[in-house]
Parts: C-alpha cells; structure tokens; sequence
C-alpha cells in the first residue's frame, strides 16, 4: 500500500506511439486509487476525442506545448501548466511542439494498464520521436475500441 511506502520507484520504459512513457506511480501501487505516468510523445501521436466514464485525467506538461478541448472548452497549456479533464466530458489533446512530456494522472488509476496493454517494453529512451505513419489497420481499431469499452468503459467521441 503507498502510504507505508516512501519512495517509489518508476518502473521500465515502454514504446507508445512513436514516443515512450514511464510508469511513475501504478494502480497497484495506491490500491487502485490513482496512476501517474510520464509521457514524452511525437505530435501527431495525440488520441482521438474520447470519453472515460470512470476516470478523471490531469495534465501536468513538462515541456513543450499542447492545446486541449475538454467538451467545449480550448486550452493551450505550456510548460508548467496544468489541465484537468473530468470524467464523462469529451476530451482530446493535440501536441503543437515537435514533441511534448507530459505528467499524466489517472484517477482512479486502473486506466493505466490500458497503455500498458498497448505499449512494448524497451531498455533505453529512443534517439528520436516519431509519430505512427497514417492510422492503424482497421482490425487494430476494431480490437482497440472493442477493449476500450468492454474493459475501461472508455469511448471514442
């Protein structure tokens, strides 16, 4: 359990989308209660309008520059600028730098096994970003919307 832990180790890197993250903190780590995971991601790697019915997200960017839409709100975040994006509101961020890192927070933090599910281990950061070429064959959407839903009750908008 995290409170009777005093430093957390982040576990390996995993390639995602043409970038890489680092798990900071797991689901498994605060019993569920929250994950935190920092992203370092290529523009063009961004997802597309979604809805979580059971998580709330918060942004922290690290650098570079990202413009959300939370339901029908723009913000463009920098550098040290935090955006929160509630559950059940349509959201989507899009990357406006070459590249961006950005501390993520998933609340409750079960969420994070999805990116773990869609990302592959590797042992050194990579020596550049960049994003996938076009959009992924229709059965990989097909079996990505299809977990999205039956597992995460997450949504495309």
């Amino acid at each position: 359990m995290l409170a009777e832990q005093t430093l957390i180790q982040p576990q390996n890197l995993r390639a995602y989308q043409g970038g890489f993250f680092r798990v900071q903190v797991s689901p498994e780590q605060t019993d569920g209660a929250f994950a935190m995971i920092e992203f370092n991601l290529p523009q063009g790697s961004e997802p597309p309008r979604h809805i979580h019915t059971r998580e709330d997200e918060t942004f922290h960017i690290l650098d570079g520059t990202v413009r959300f839409e939370i339901g029908n709100t723009v913000i463009t975040a920098e550098k040290g600028q935090t955006v929160f994006a509630p559950r059940l509101i349509e959201h989507q961020f899009k990357i406006q730098t070459e590249q961006a890192r950005i501390l993520t927070l998933i609340t409750p933090g079960d969420f994070a096994n999805f990116f773990l599910e869609s990302s592959q281990p590797i042992t050194e950061v990579p020596a550049t970003l960049e994003a996938p070429k076009g959009p992924p064959p229709a059965d990989v959407i097909a079996r990505i919307v299809a977990r999205l839903s039956d597992r995460y009750a997450s949504y495309l908008a």
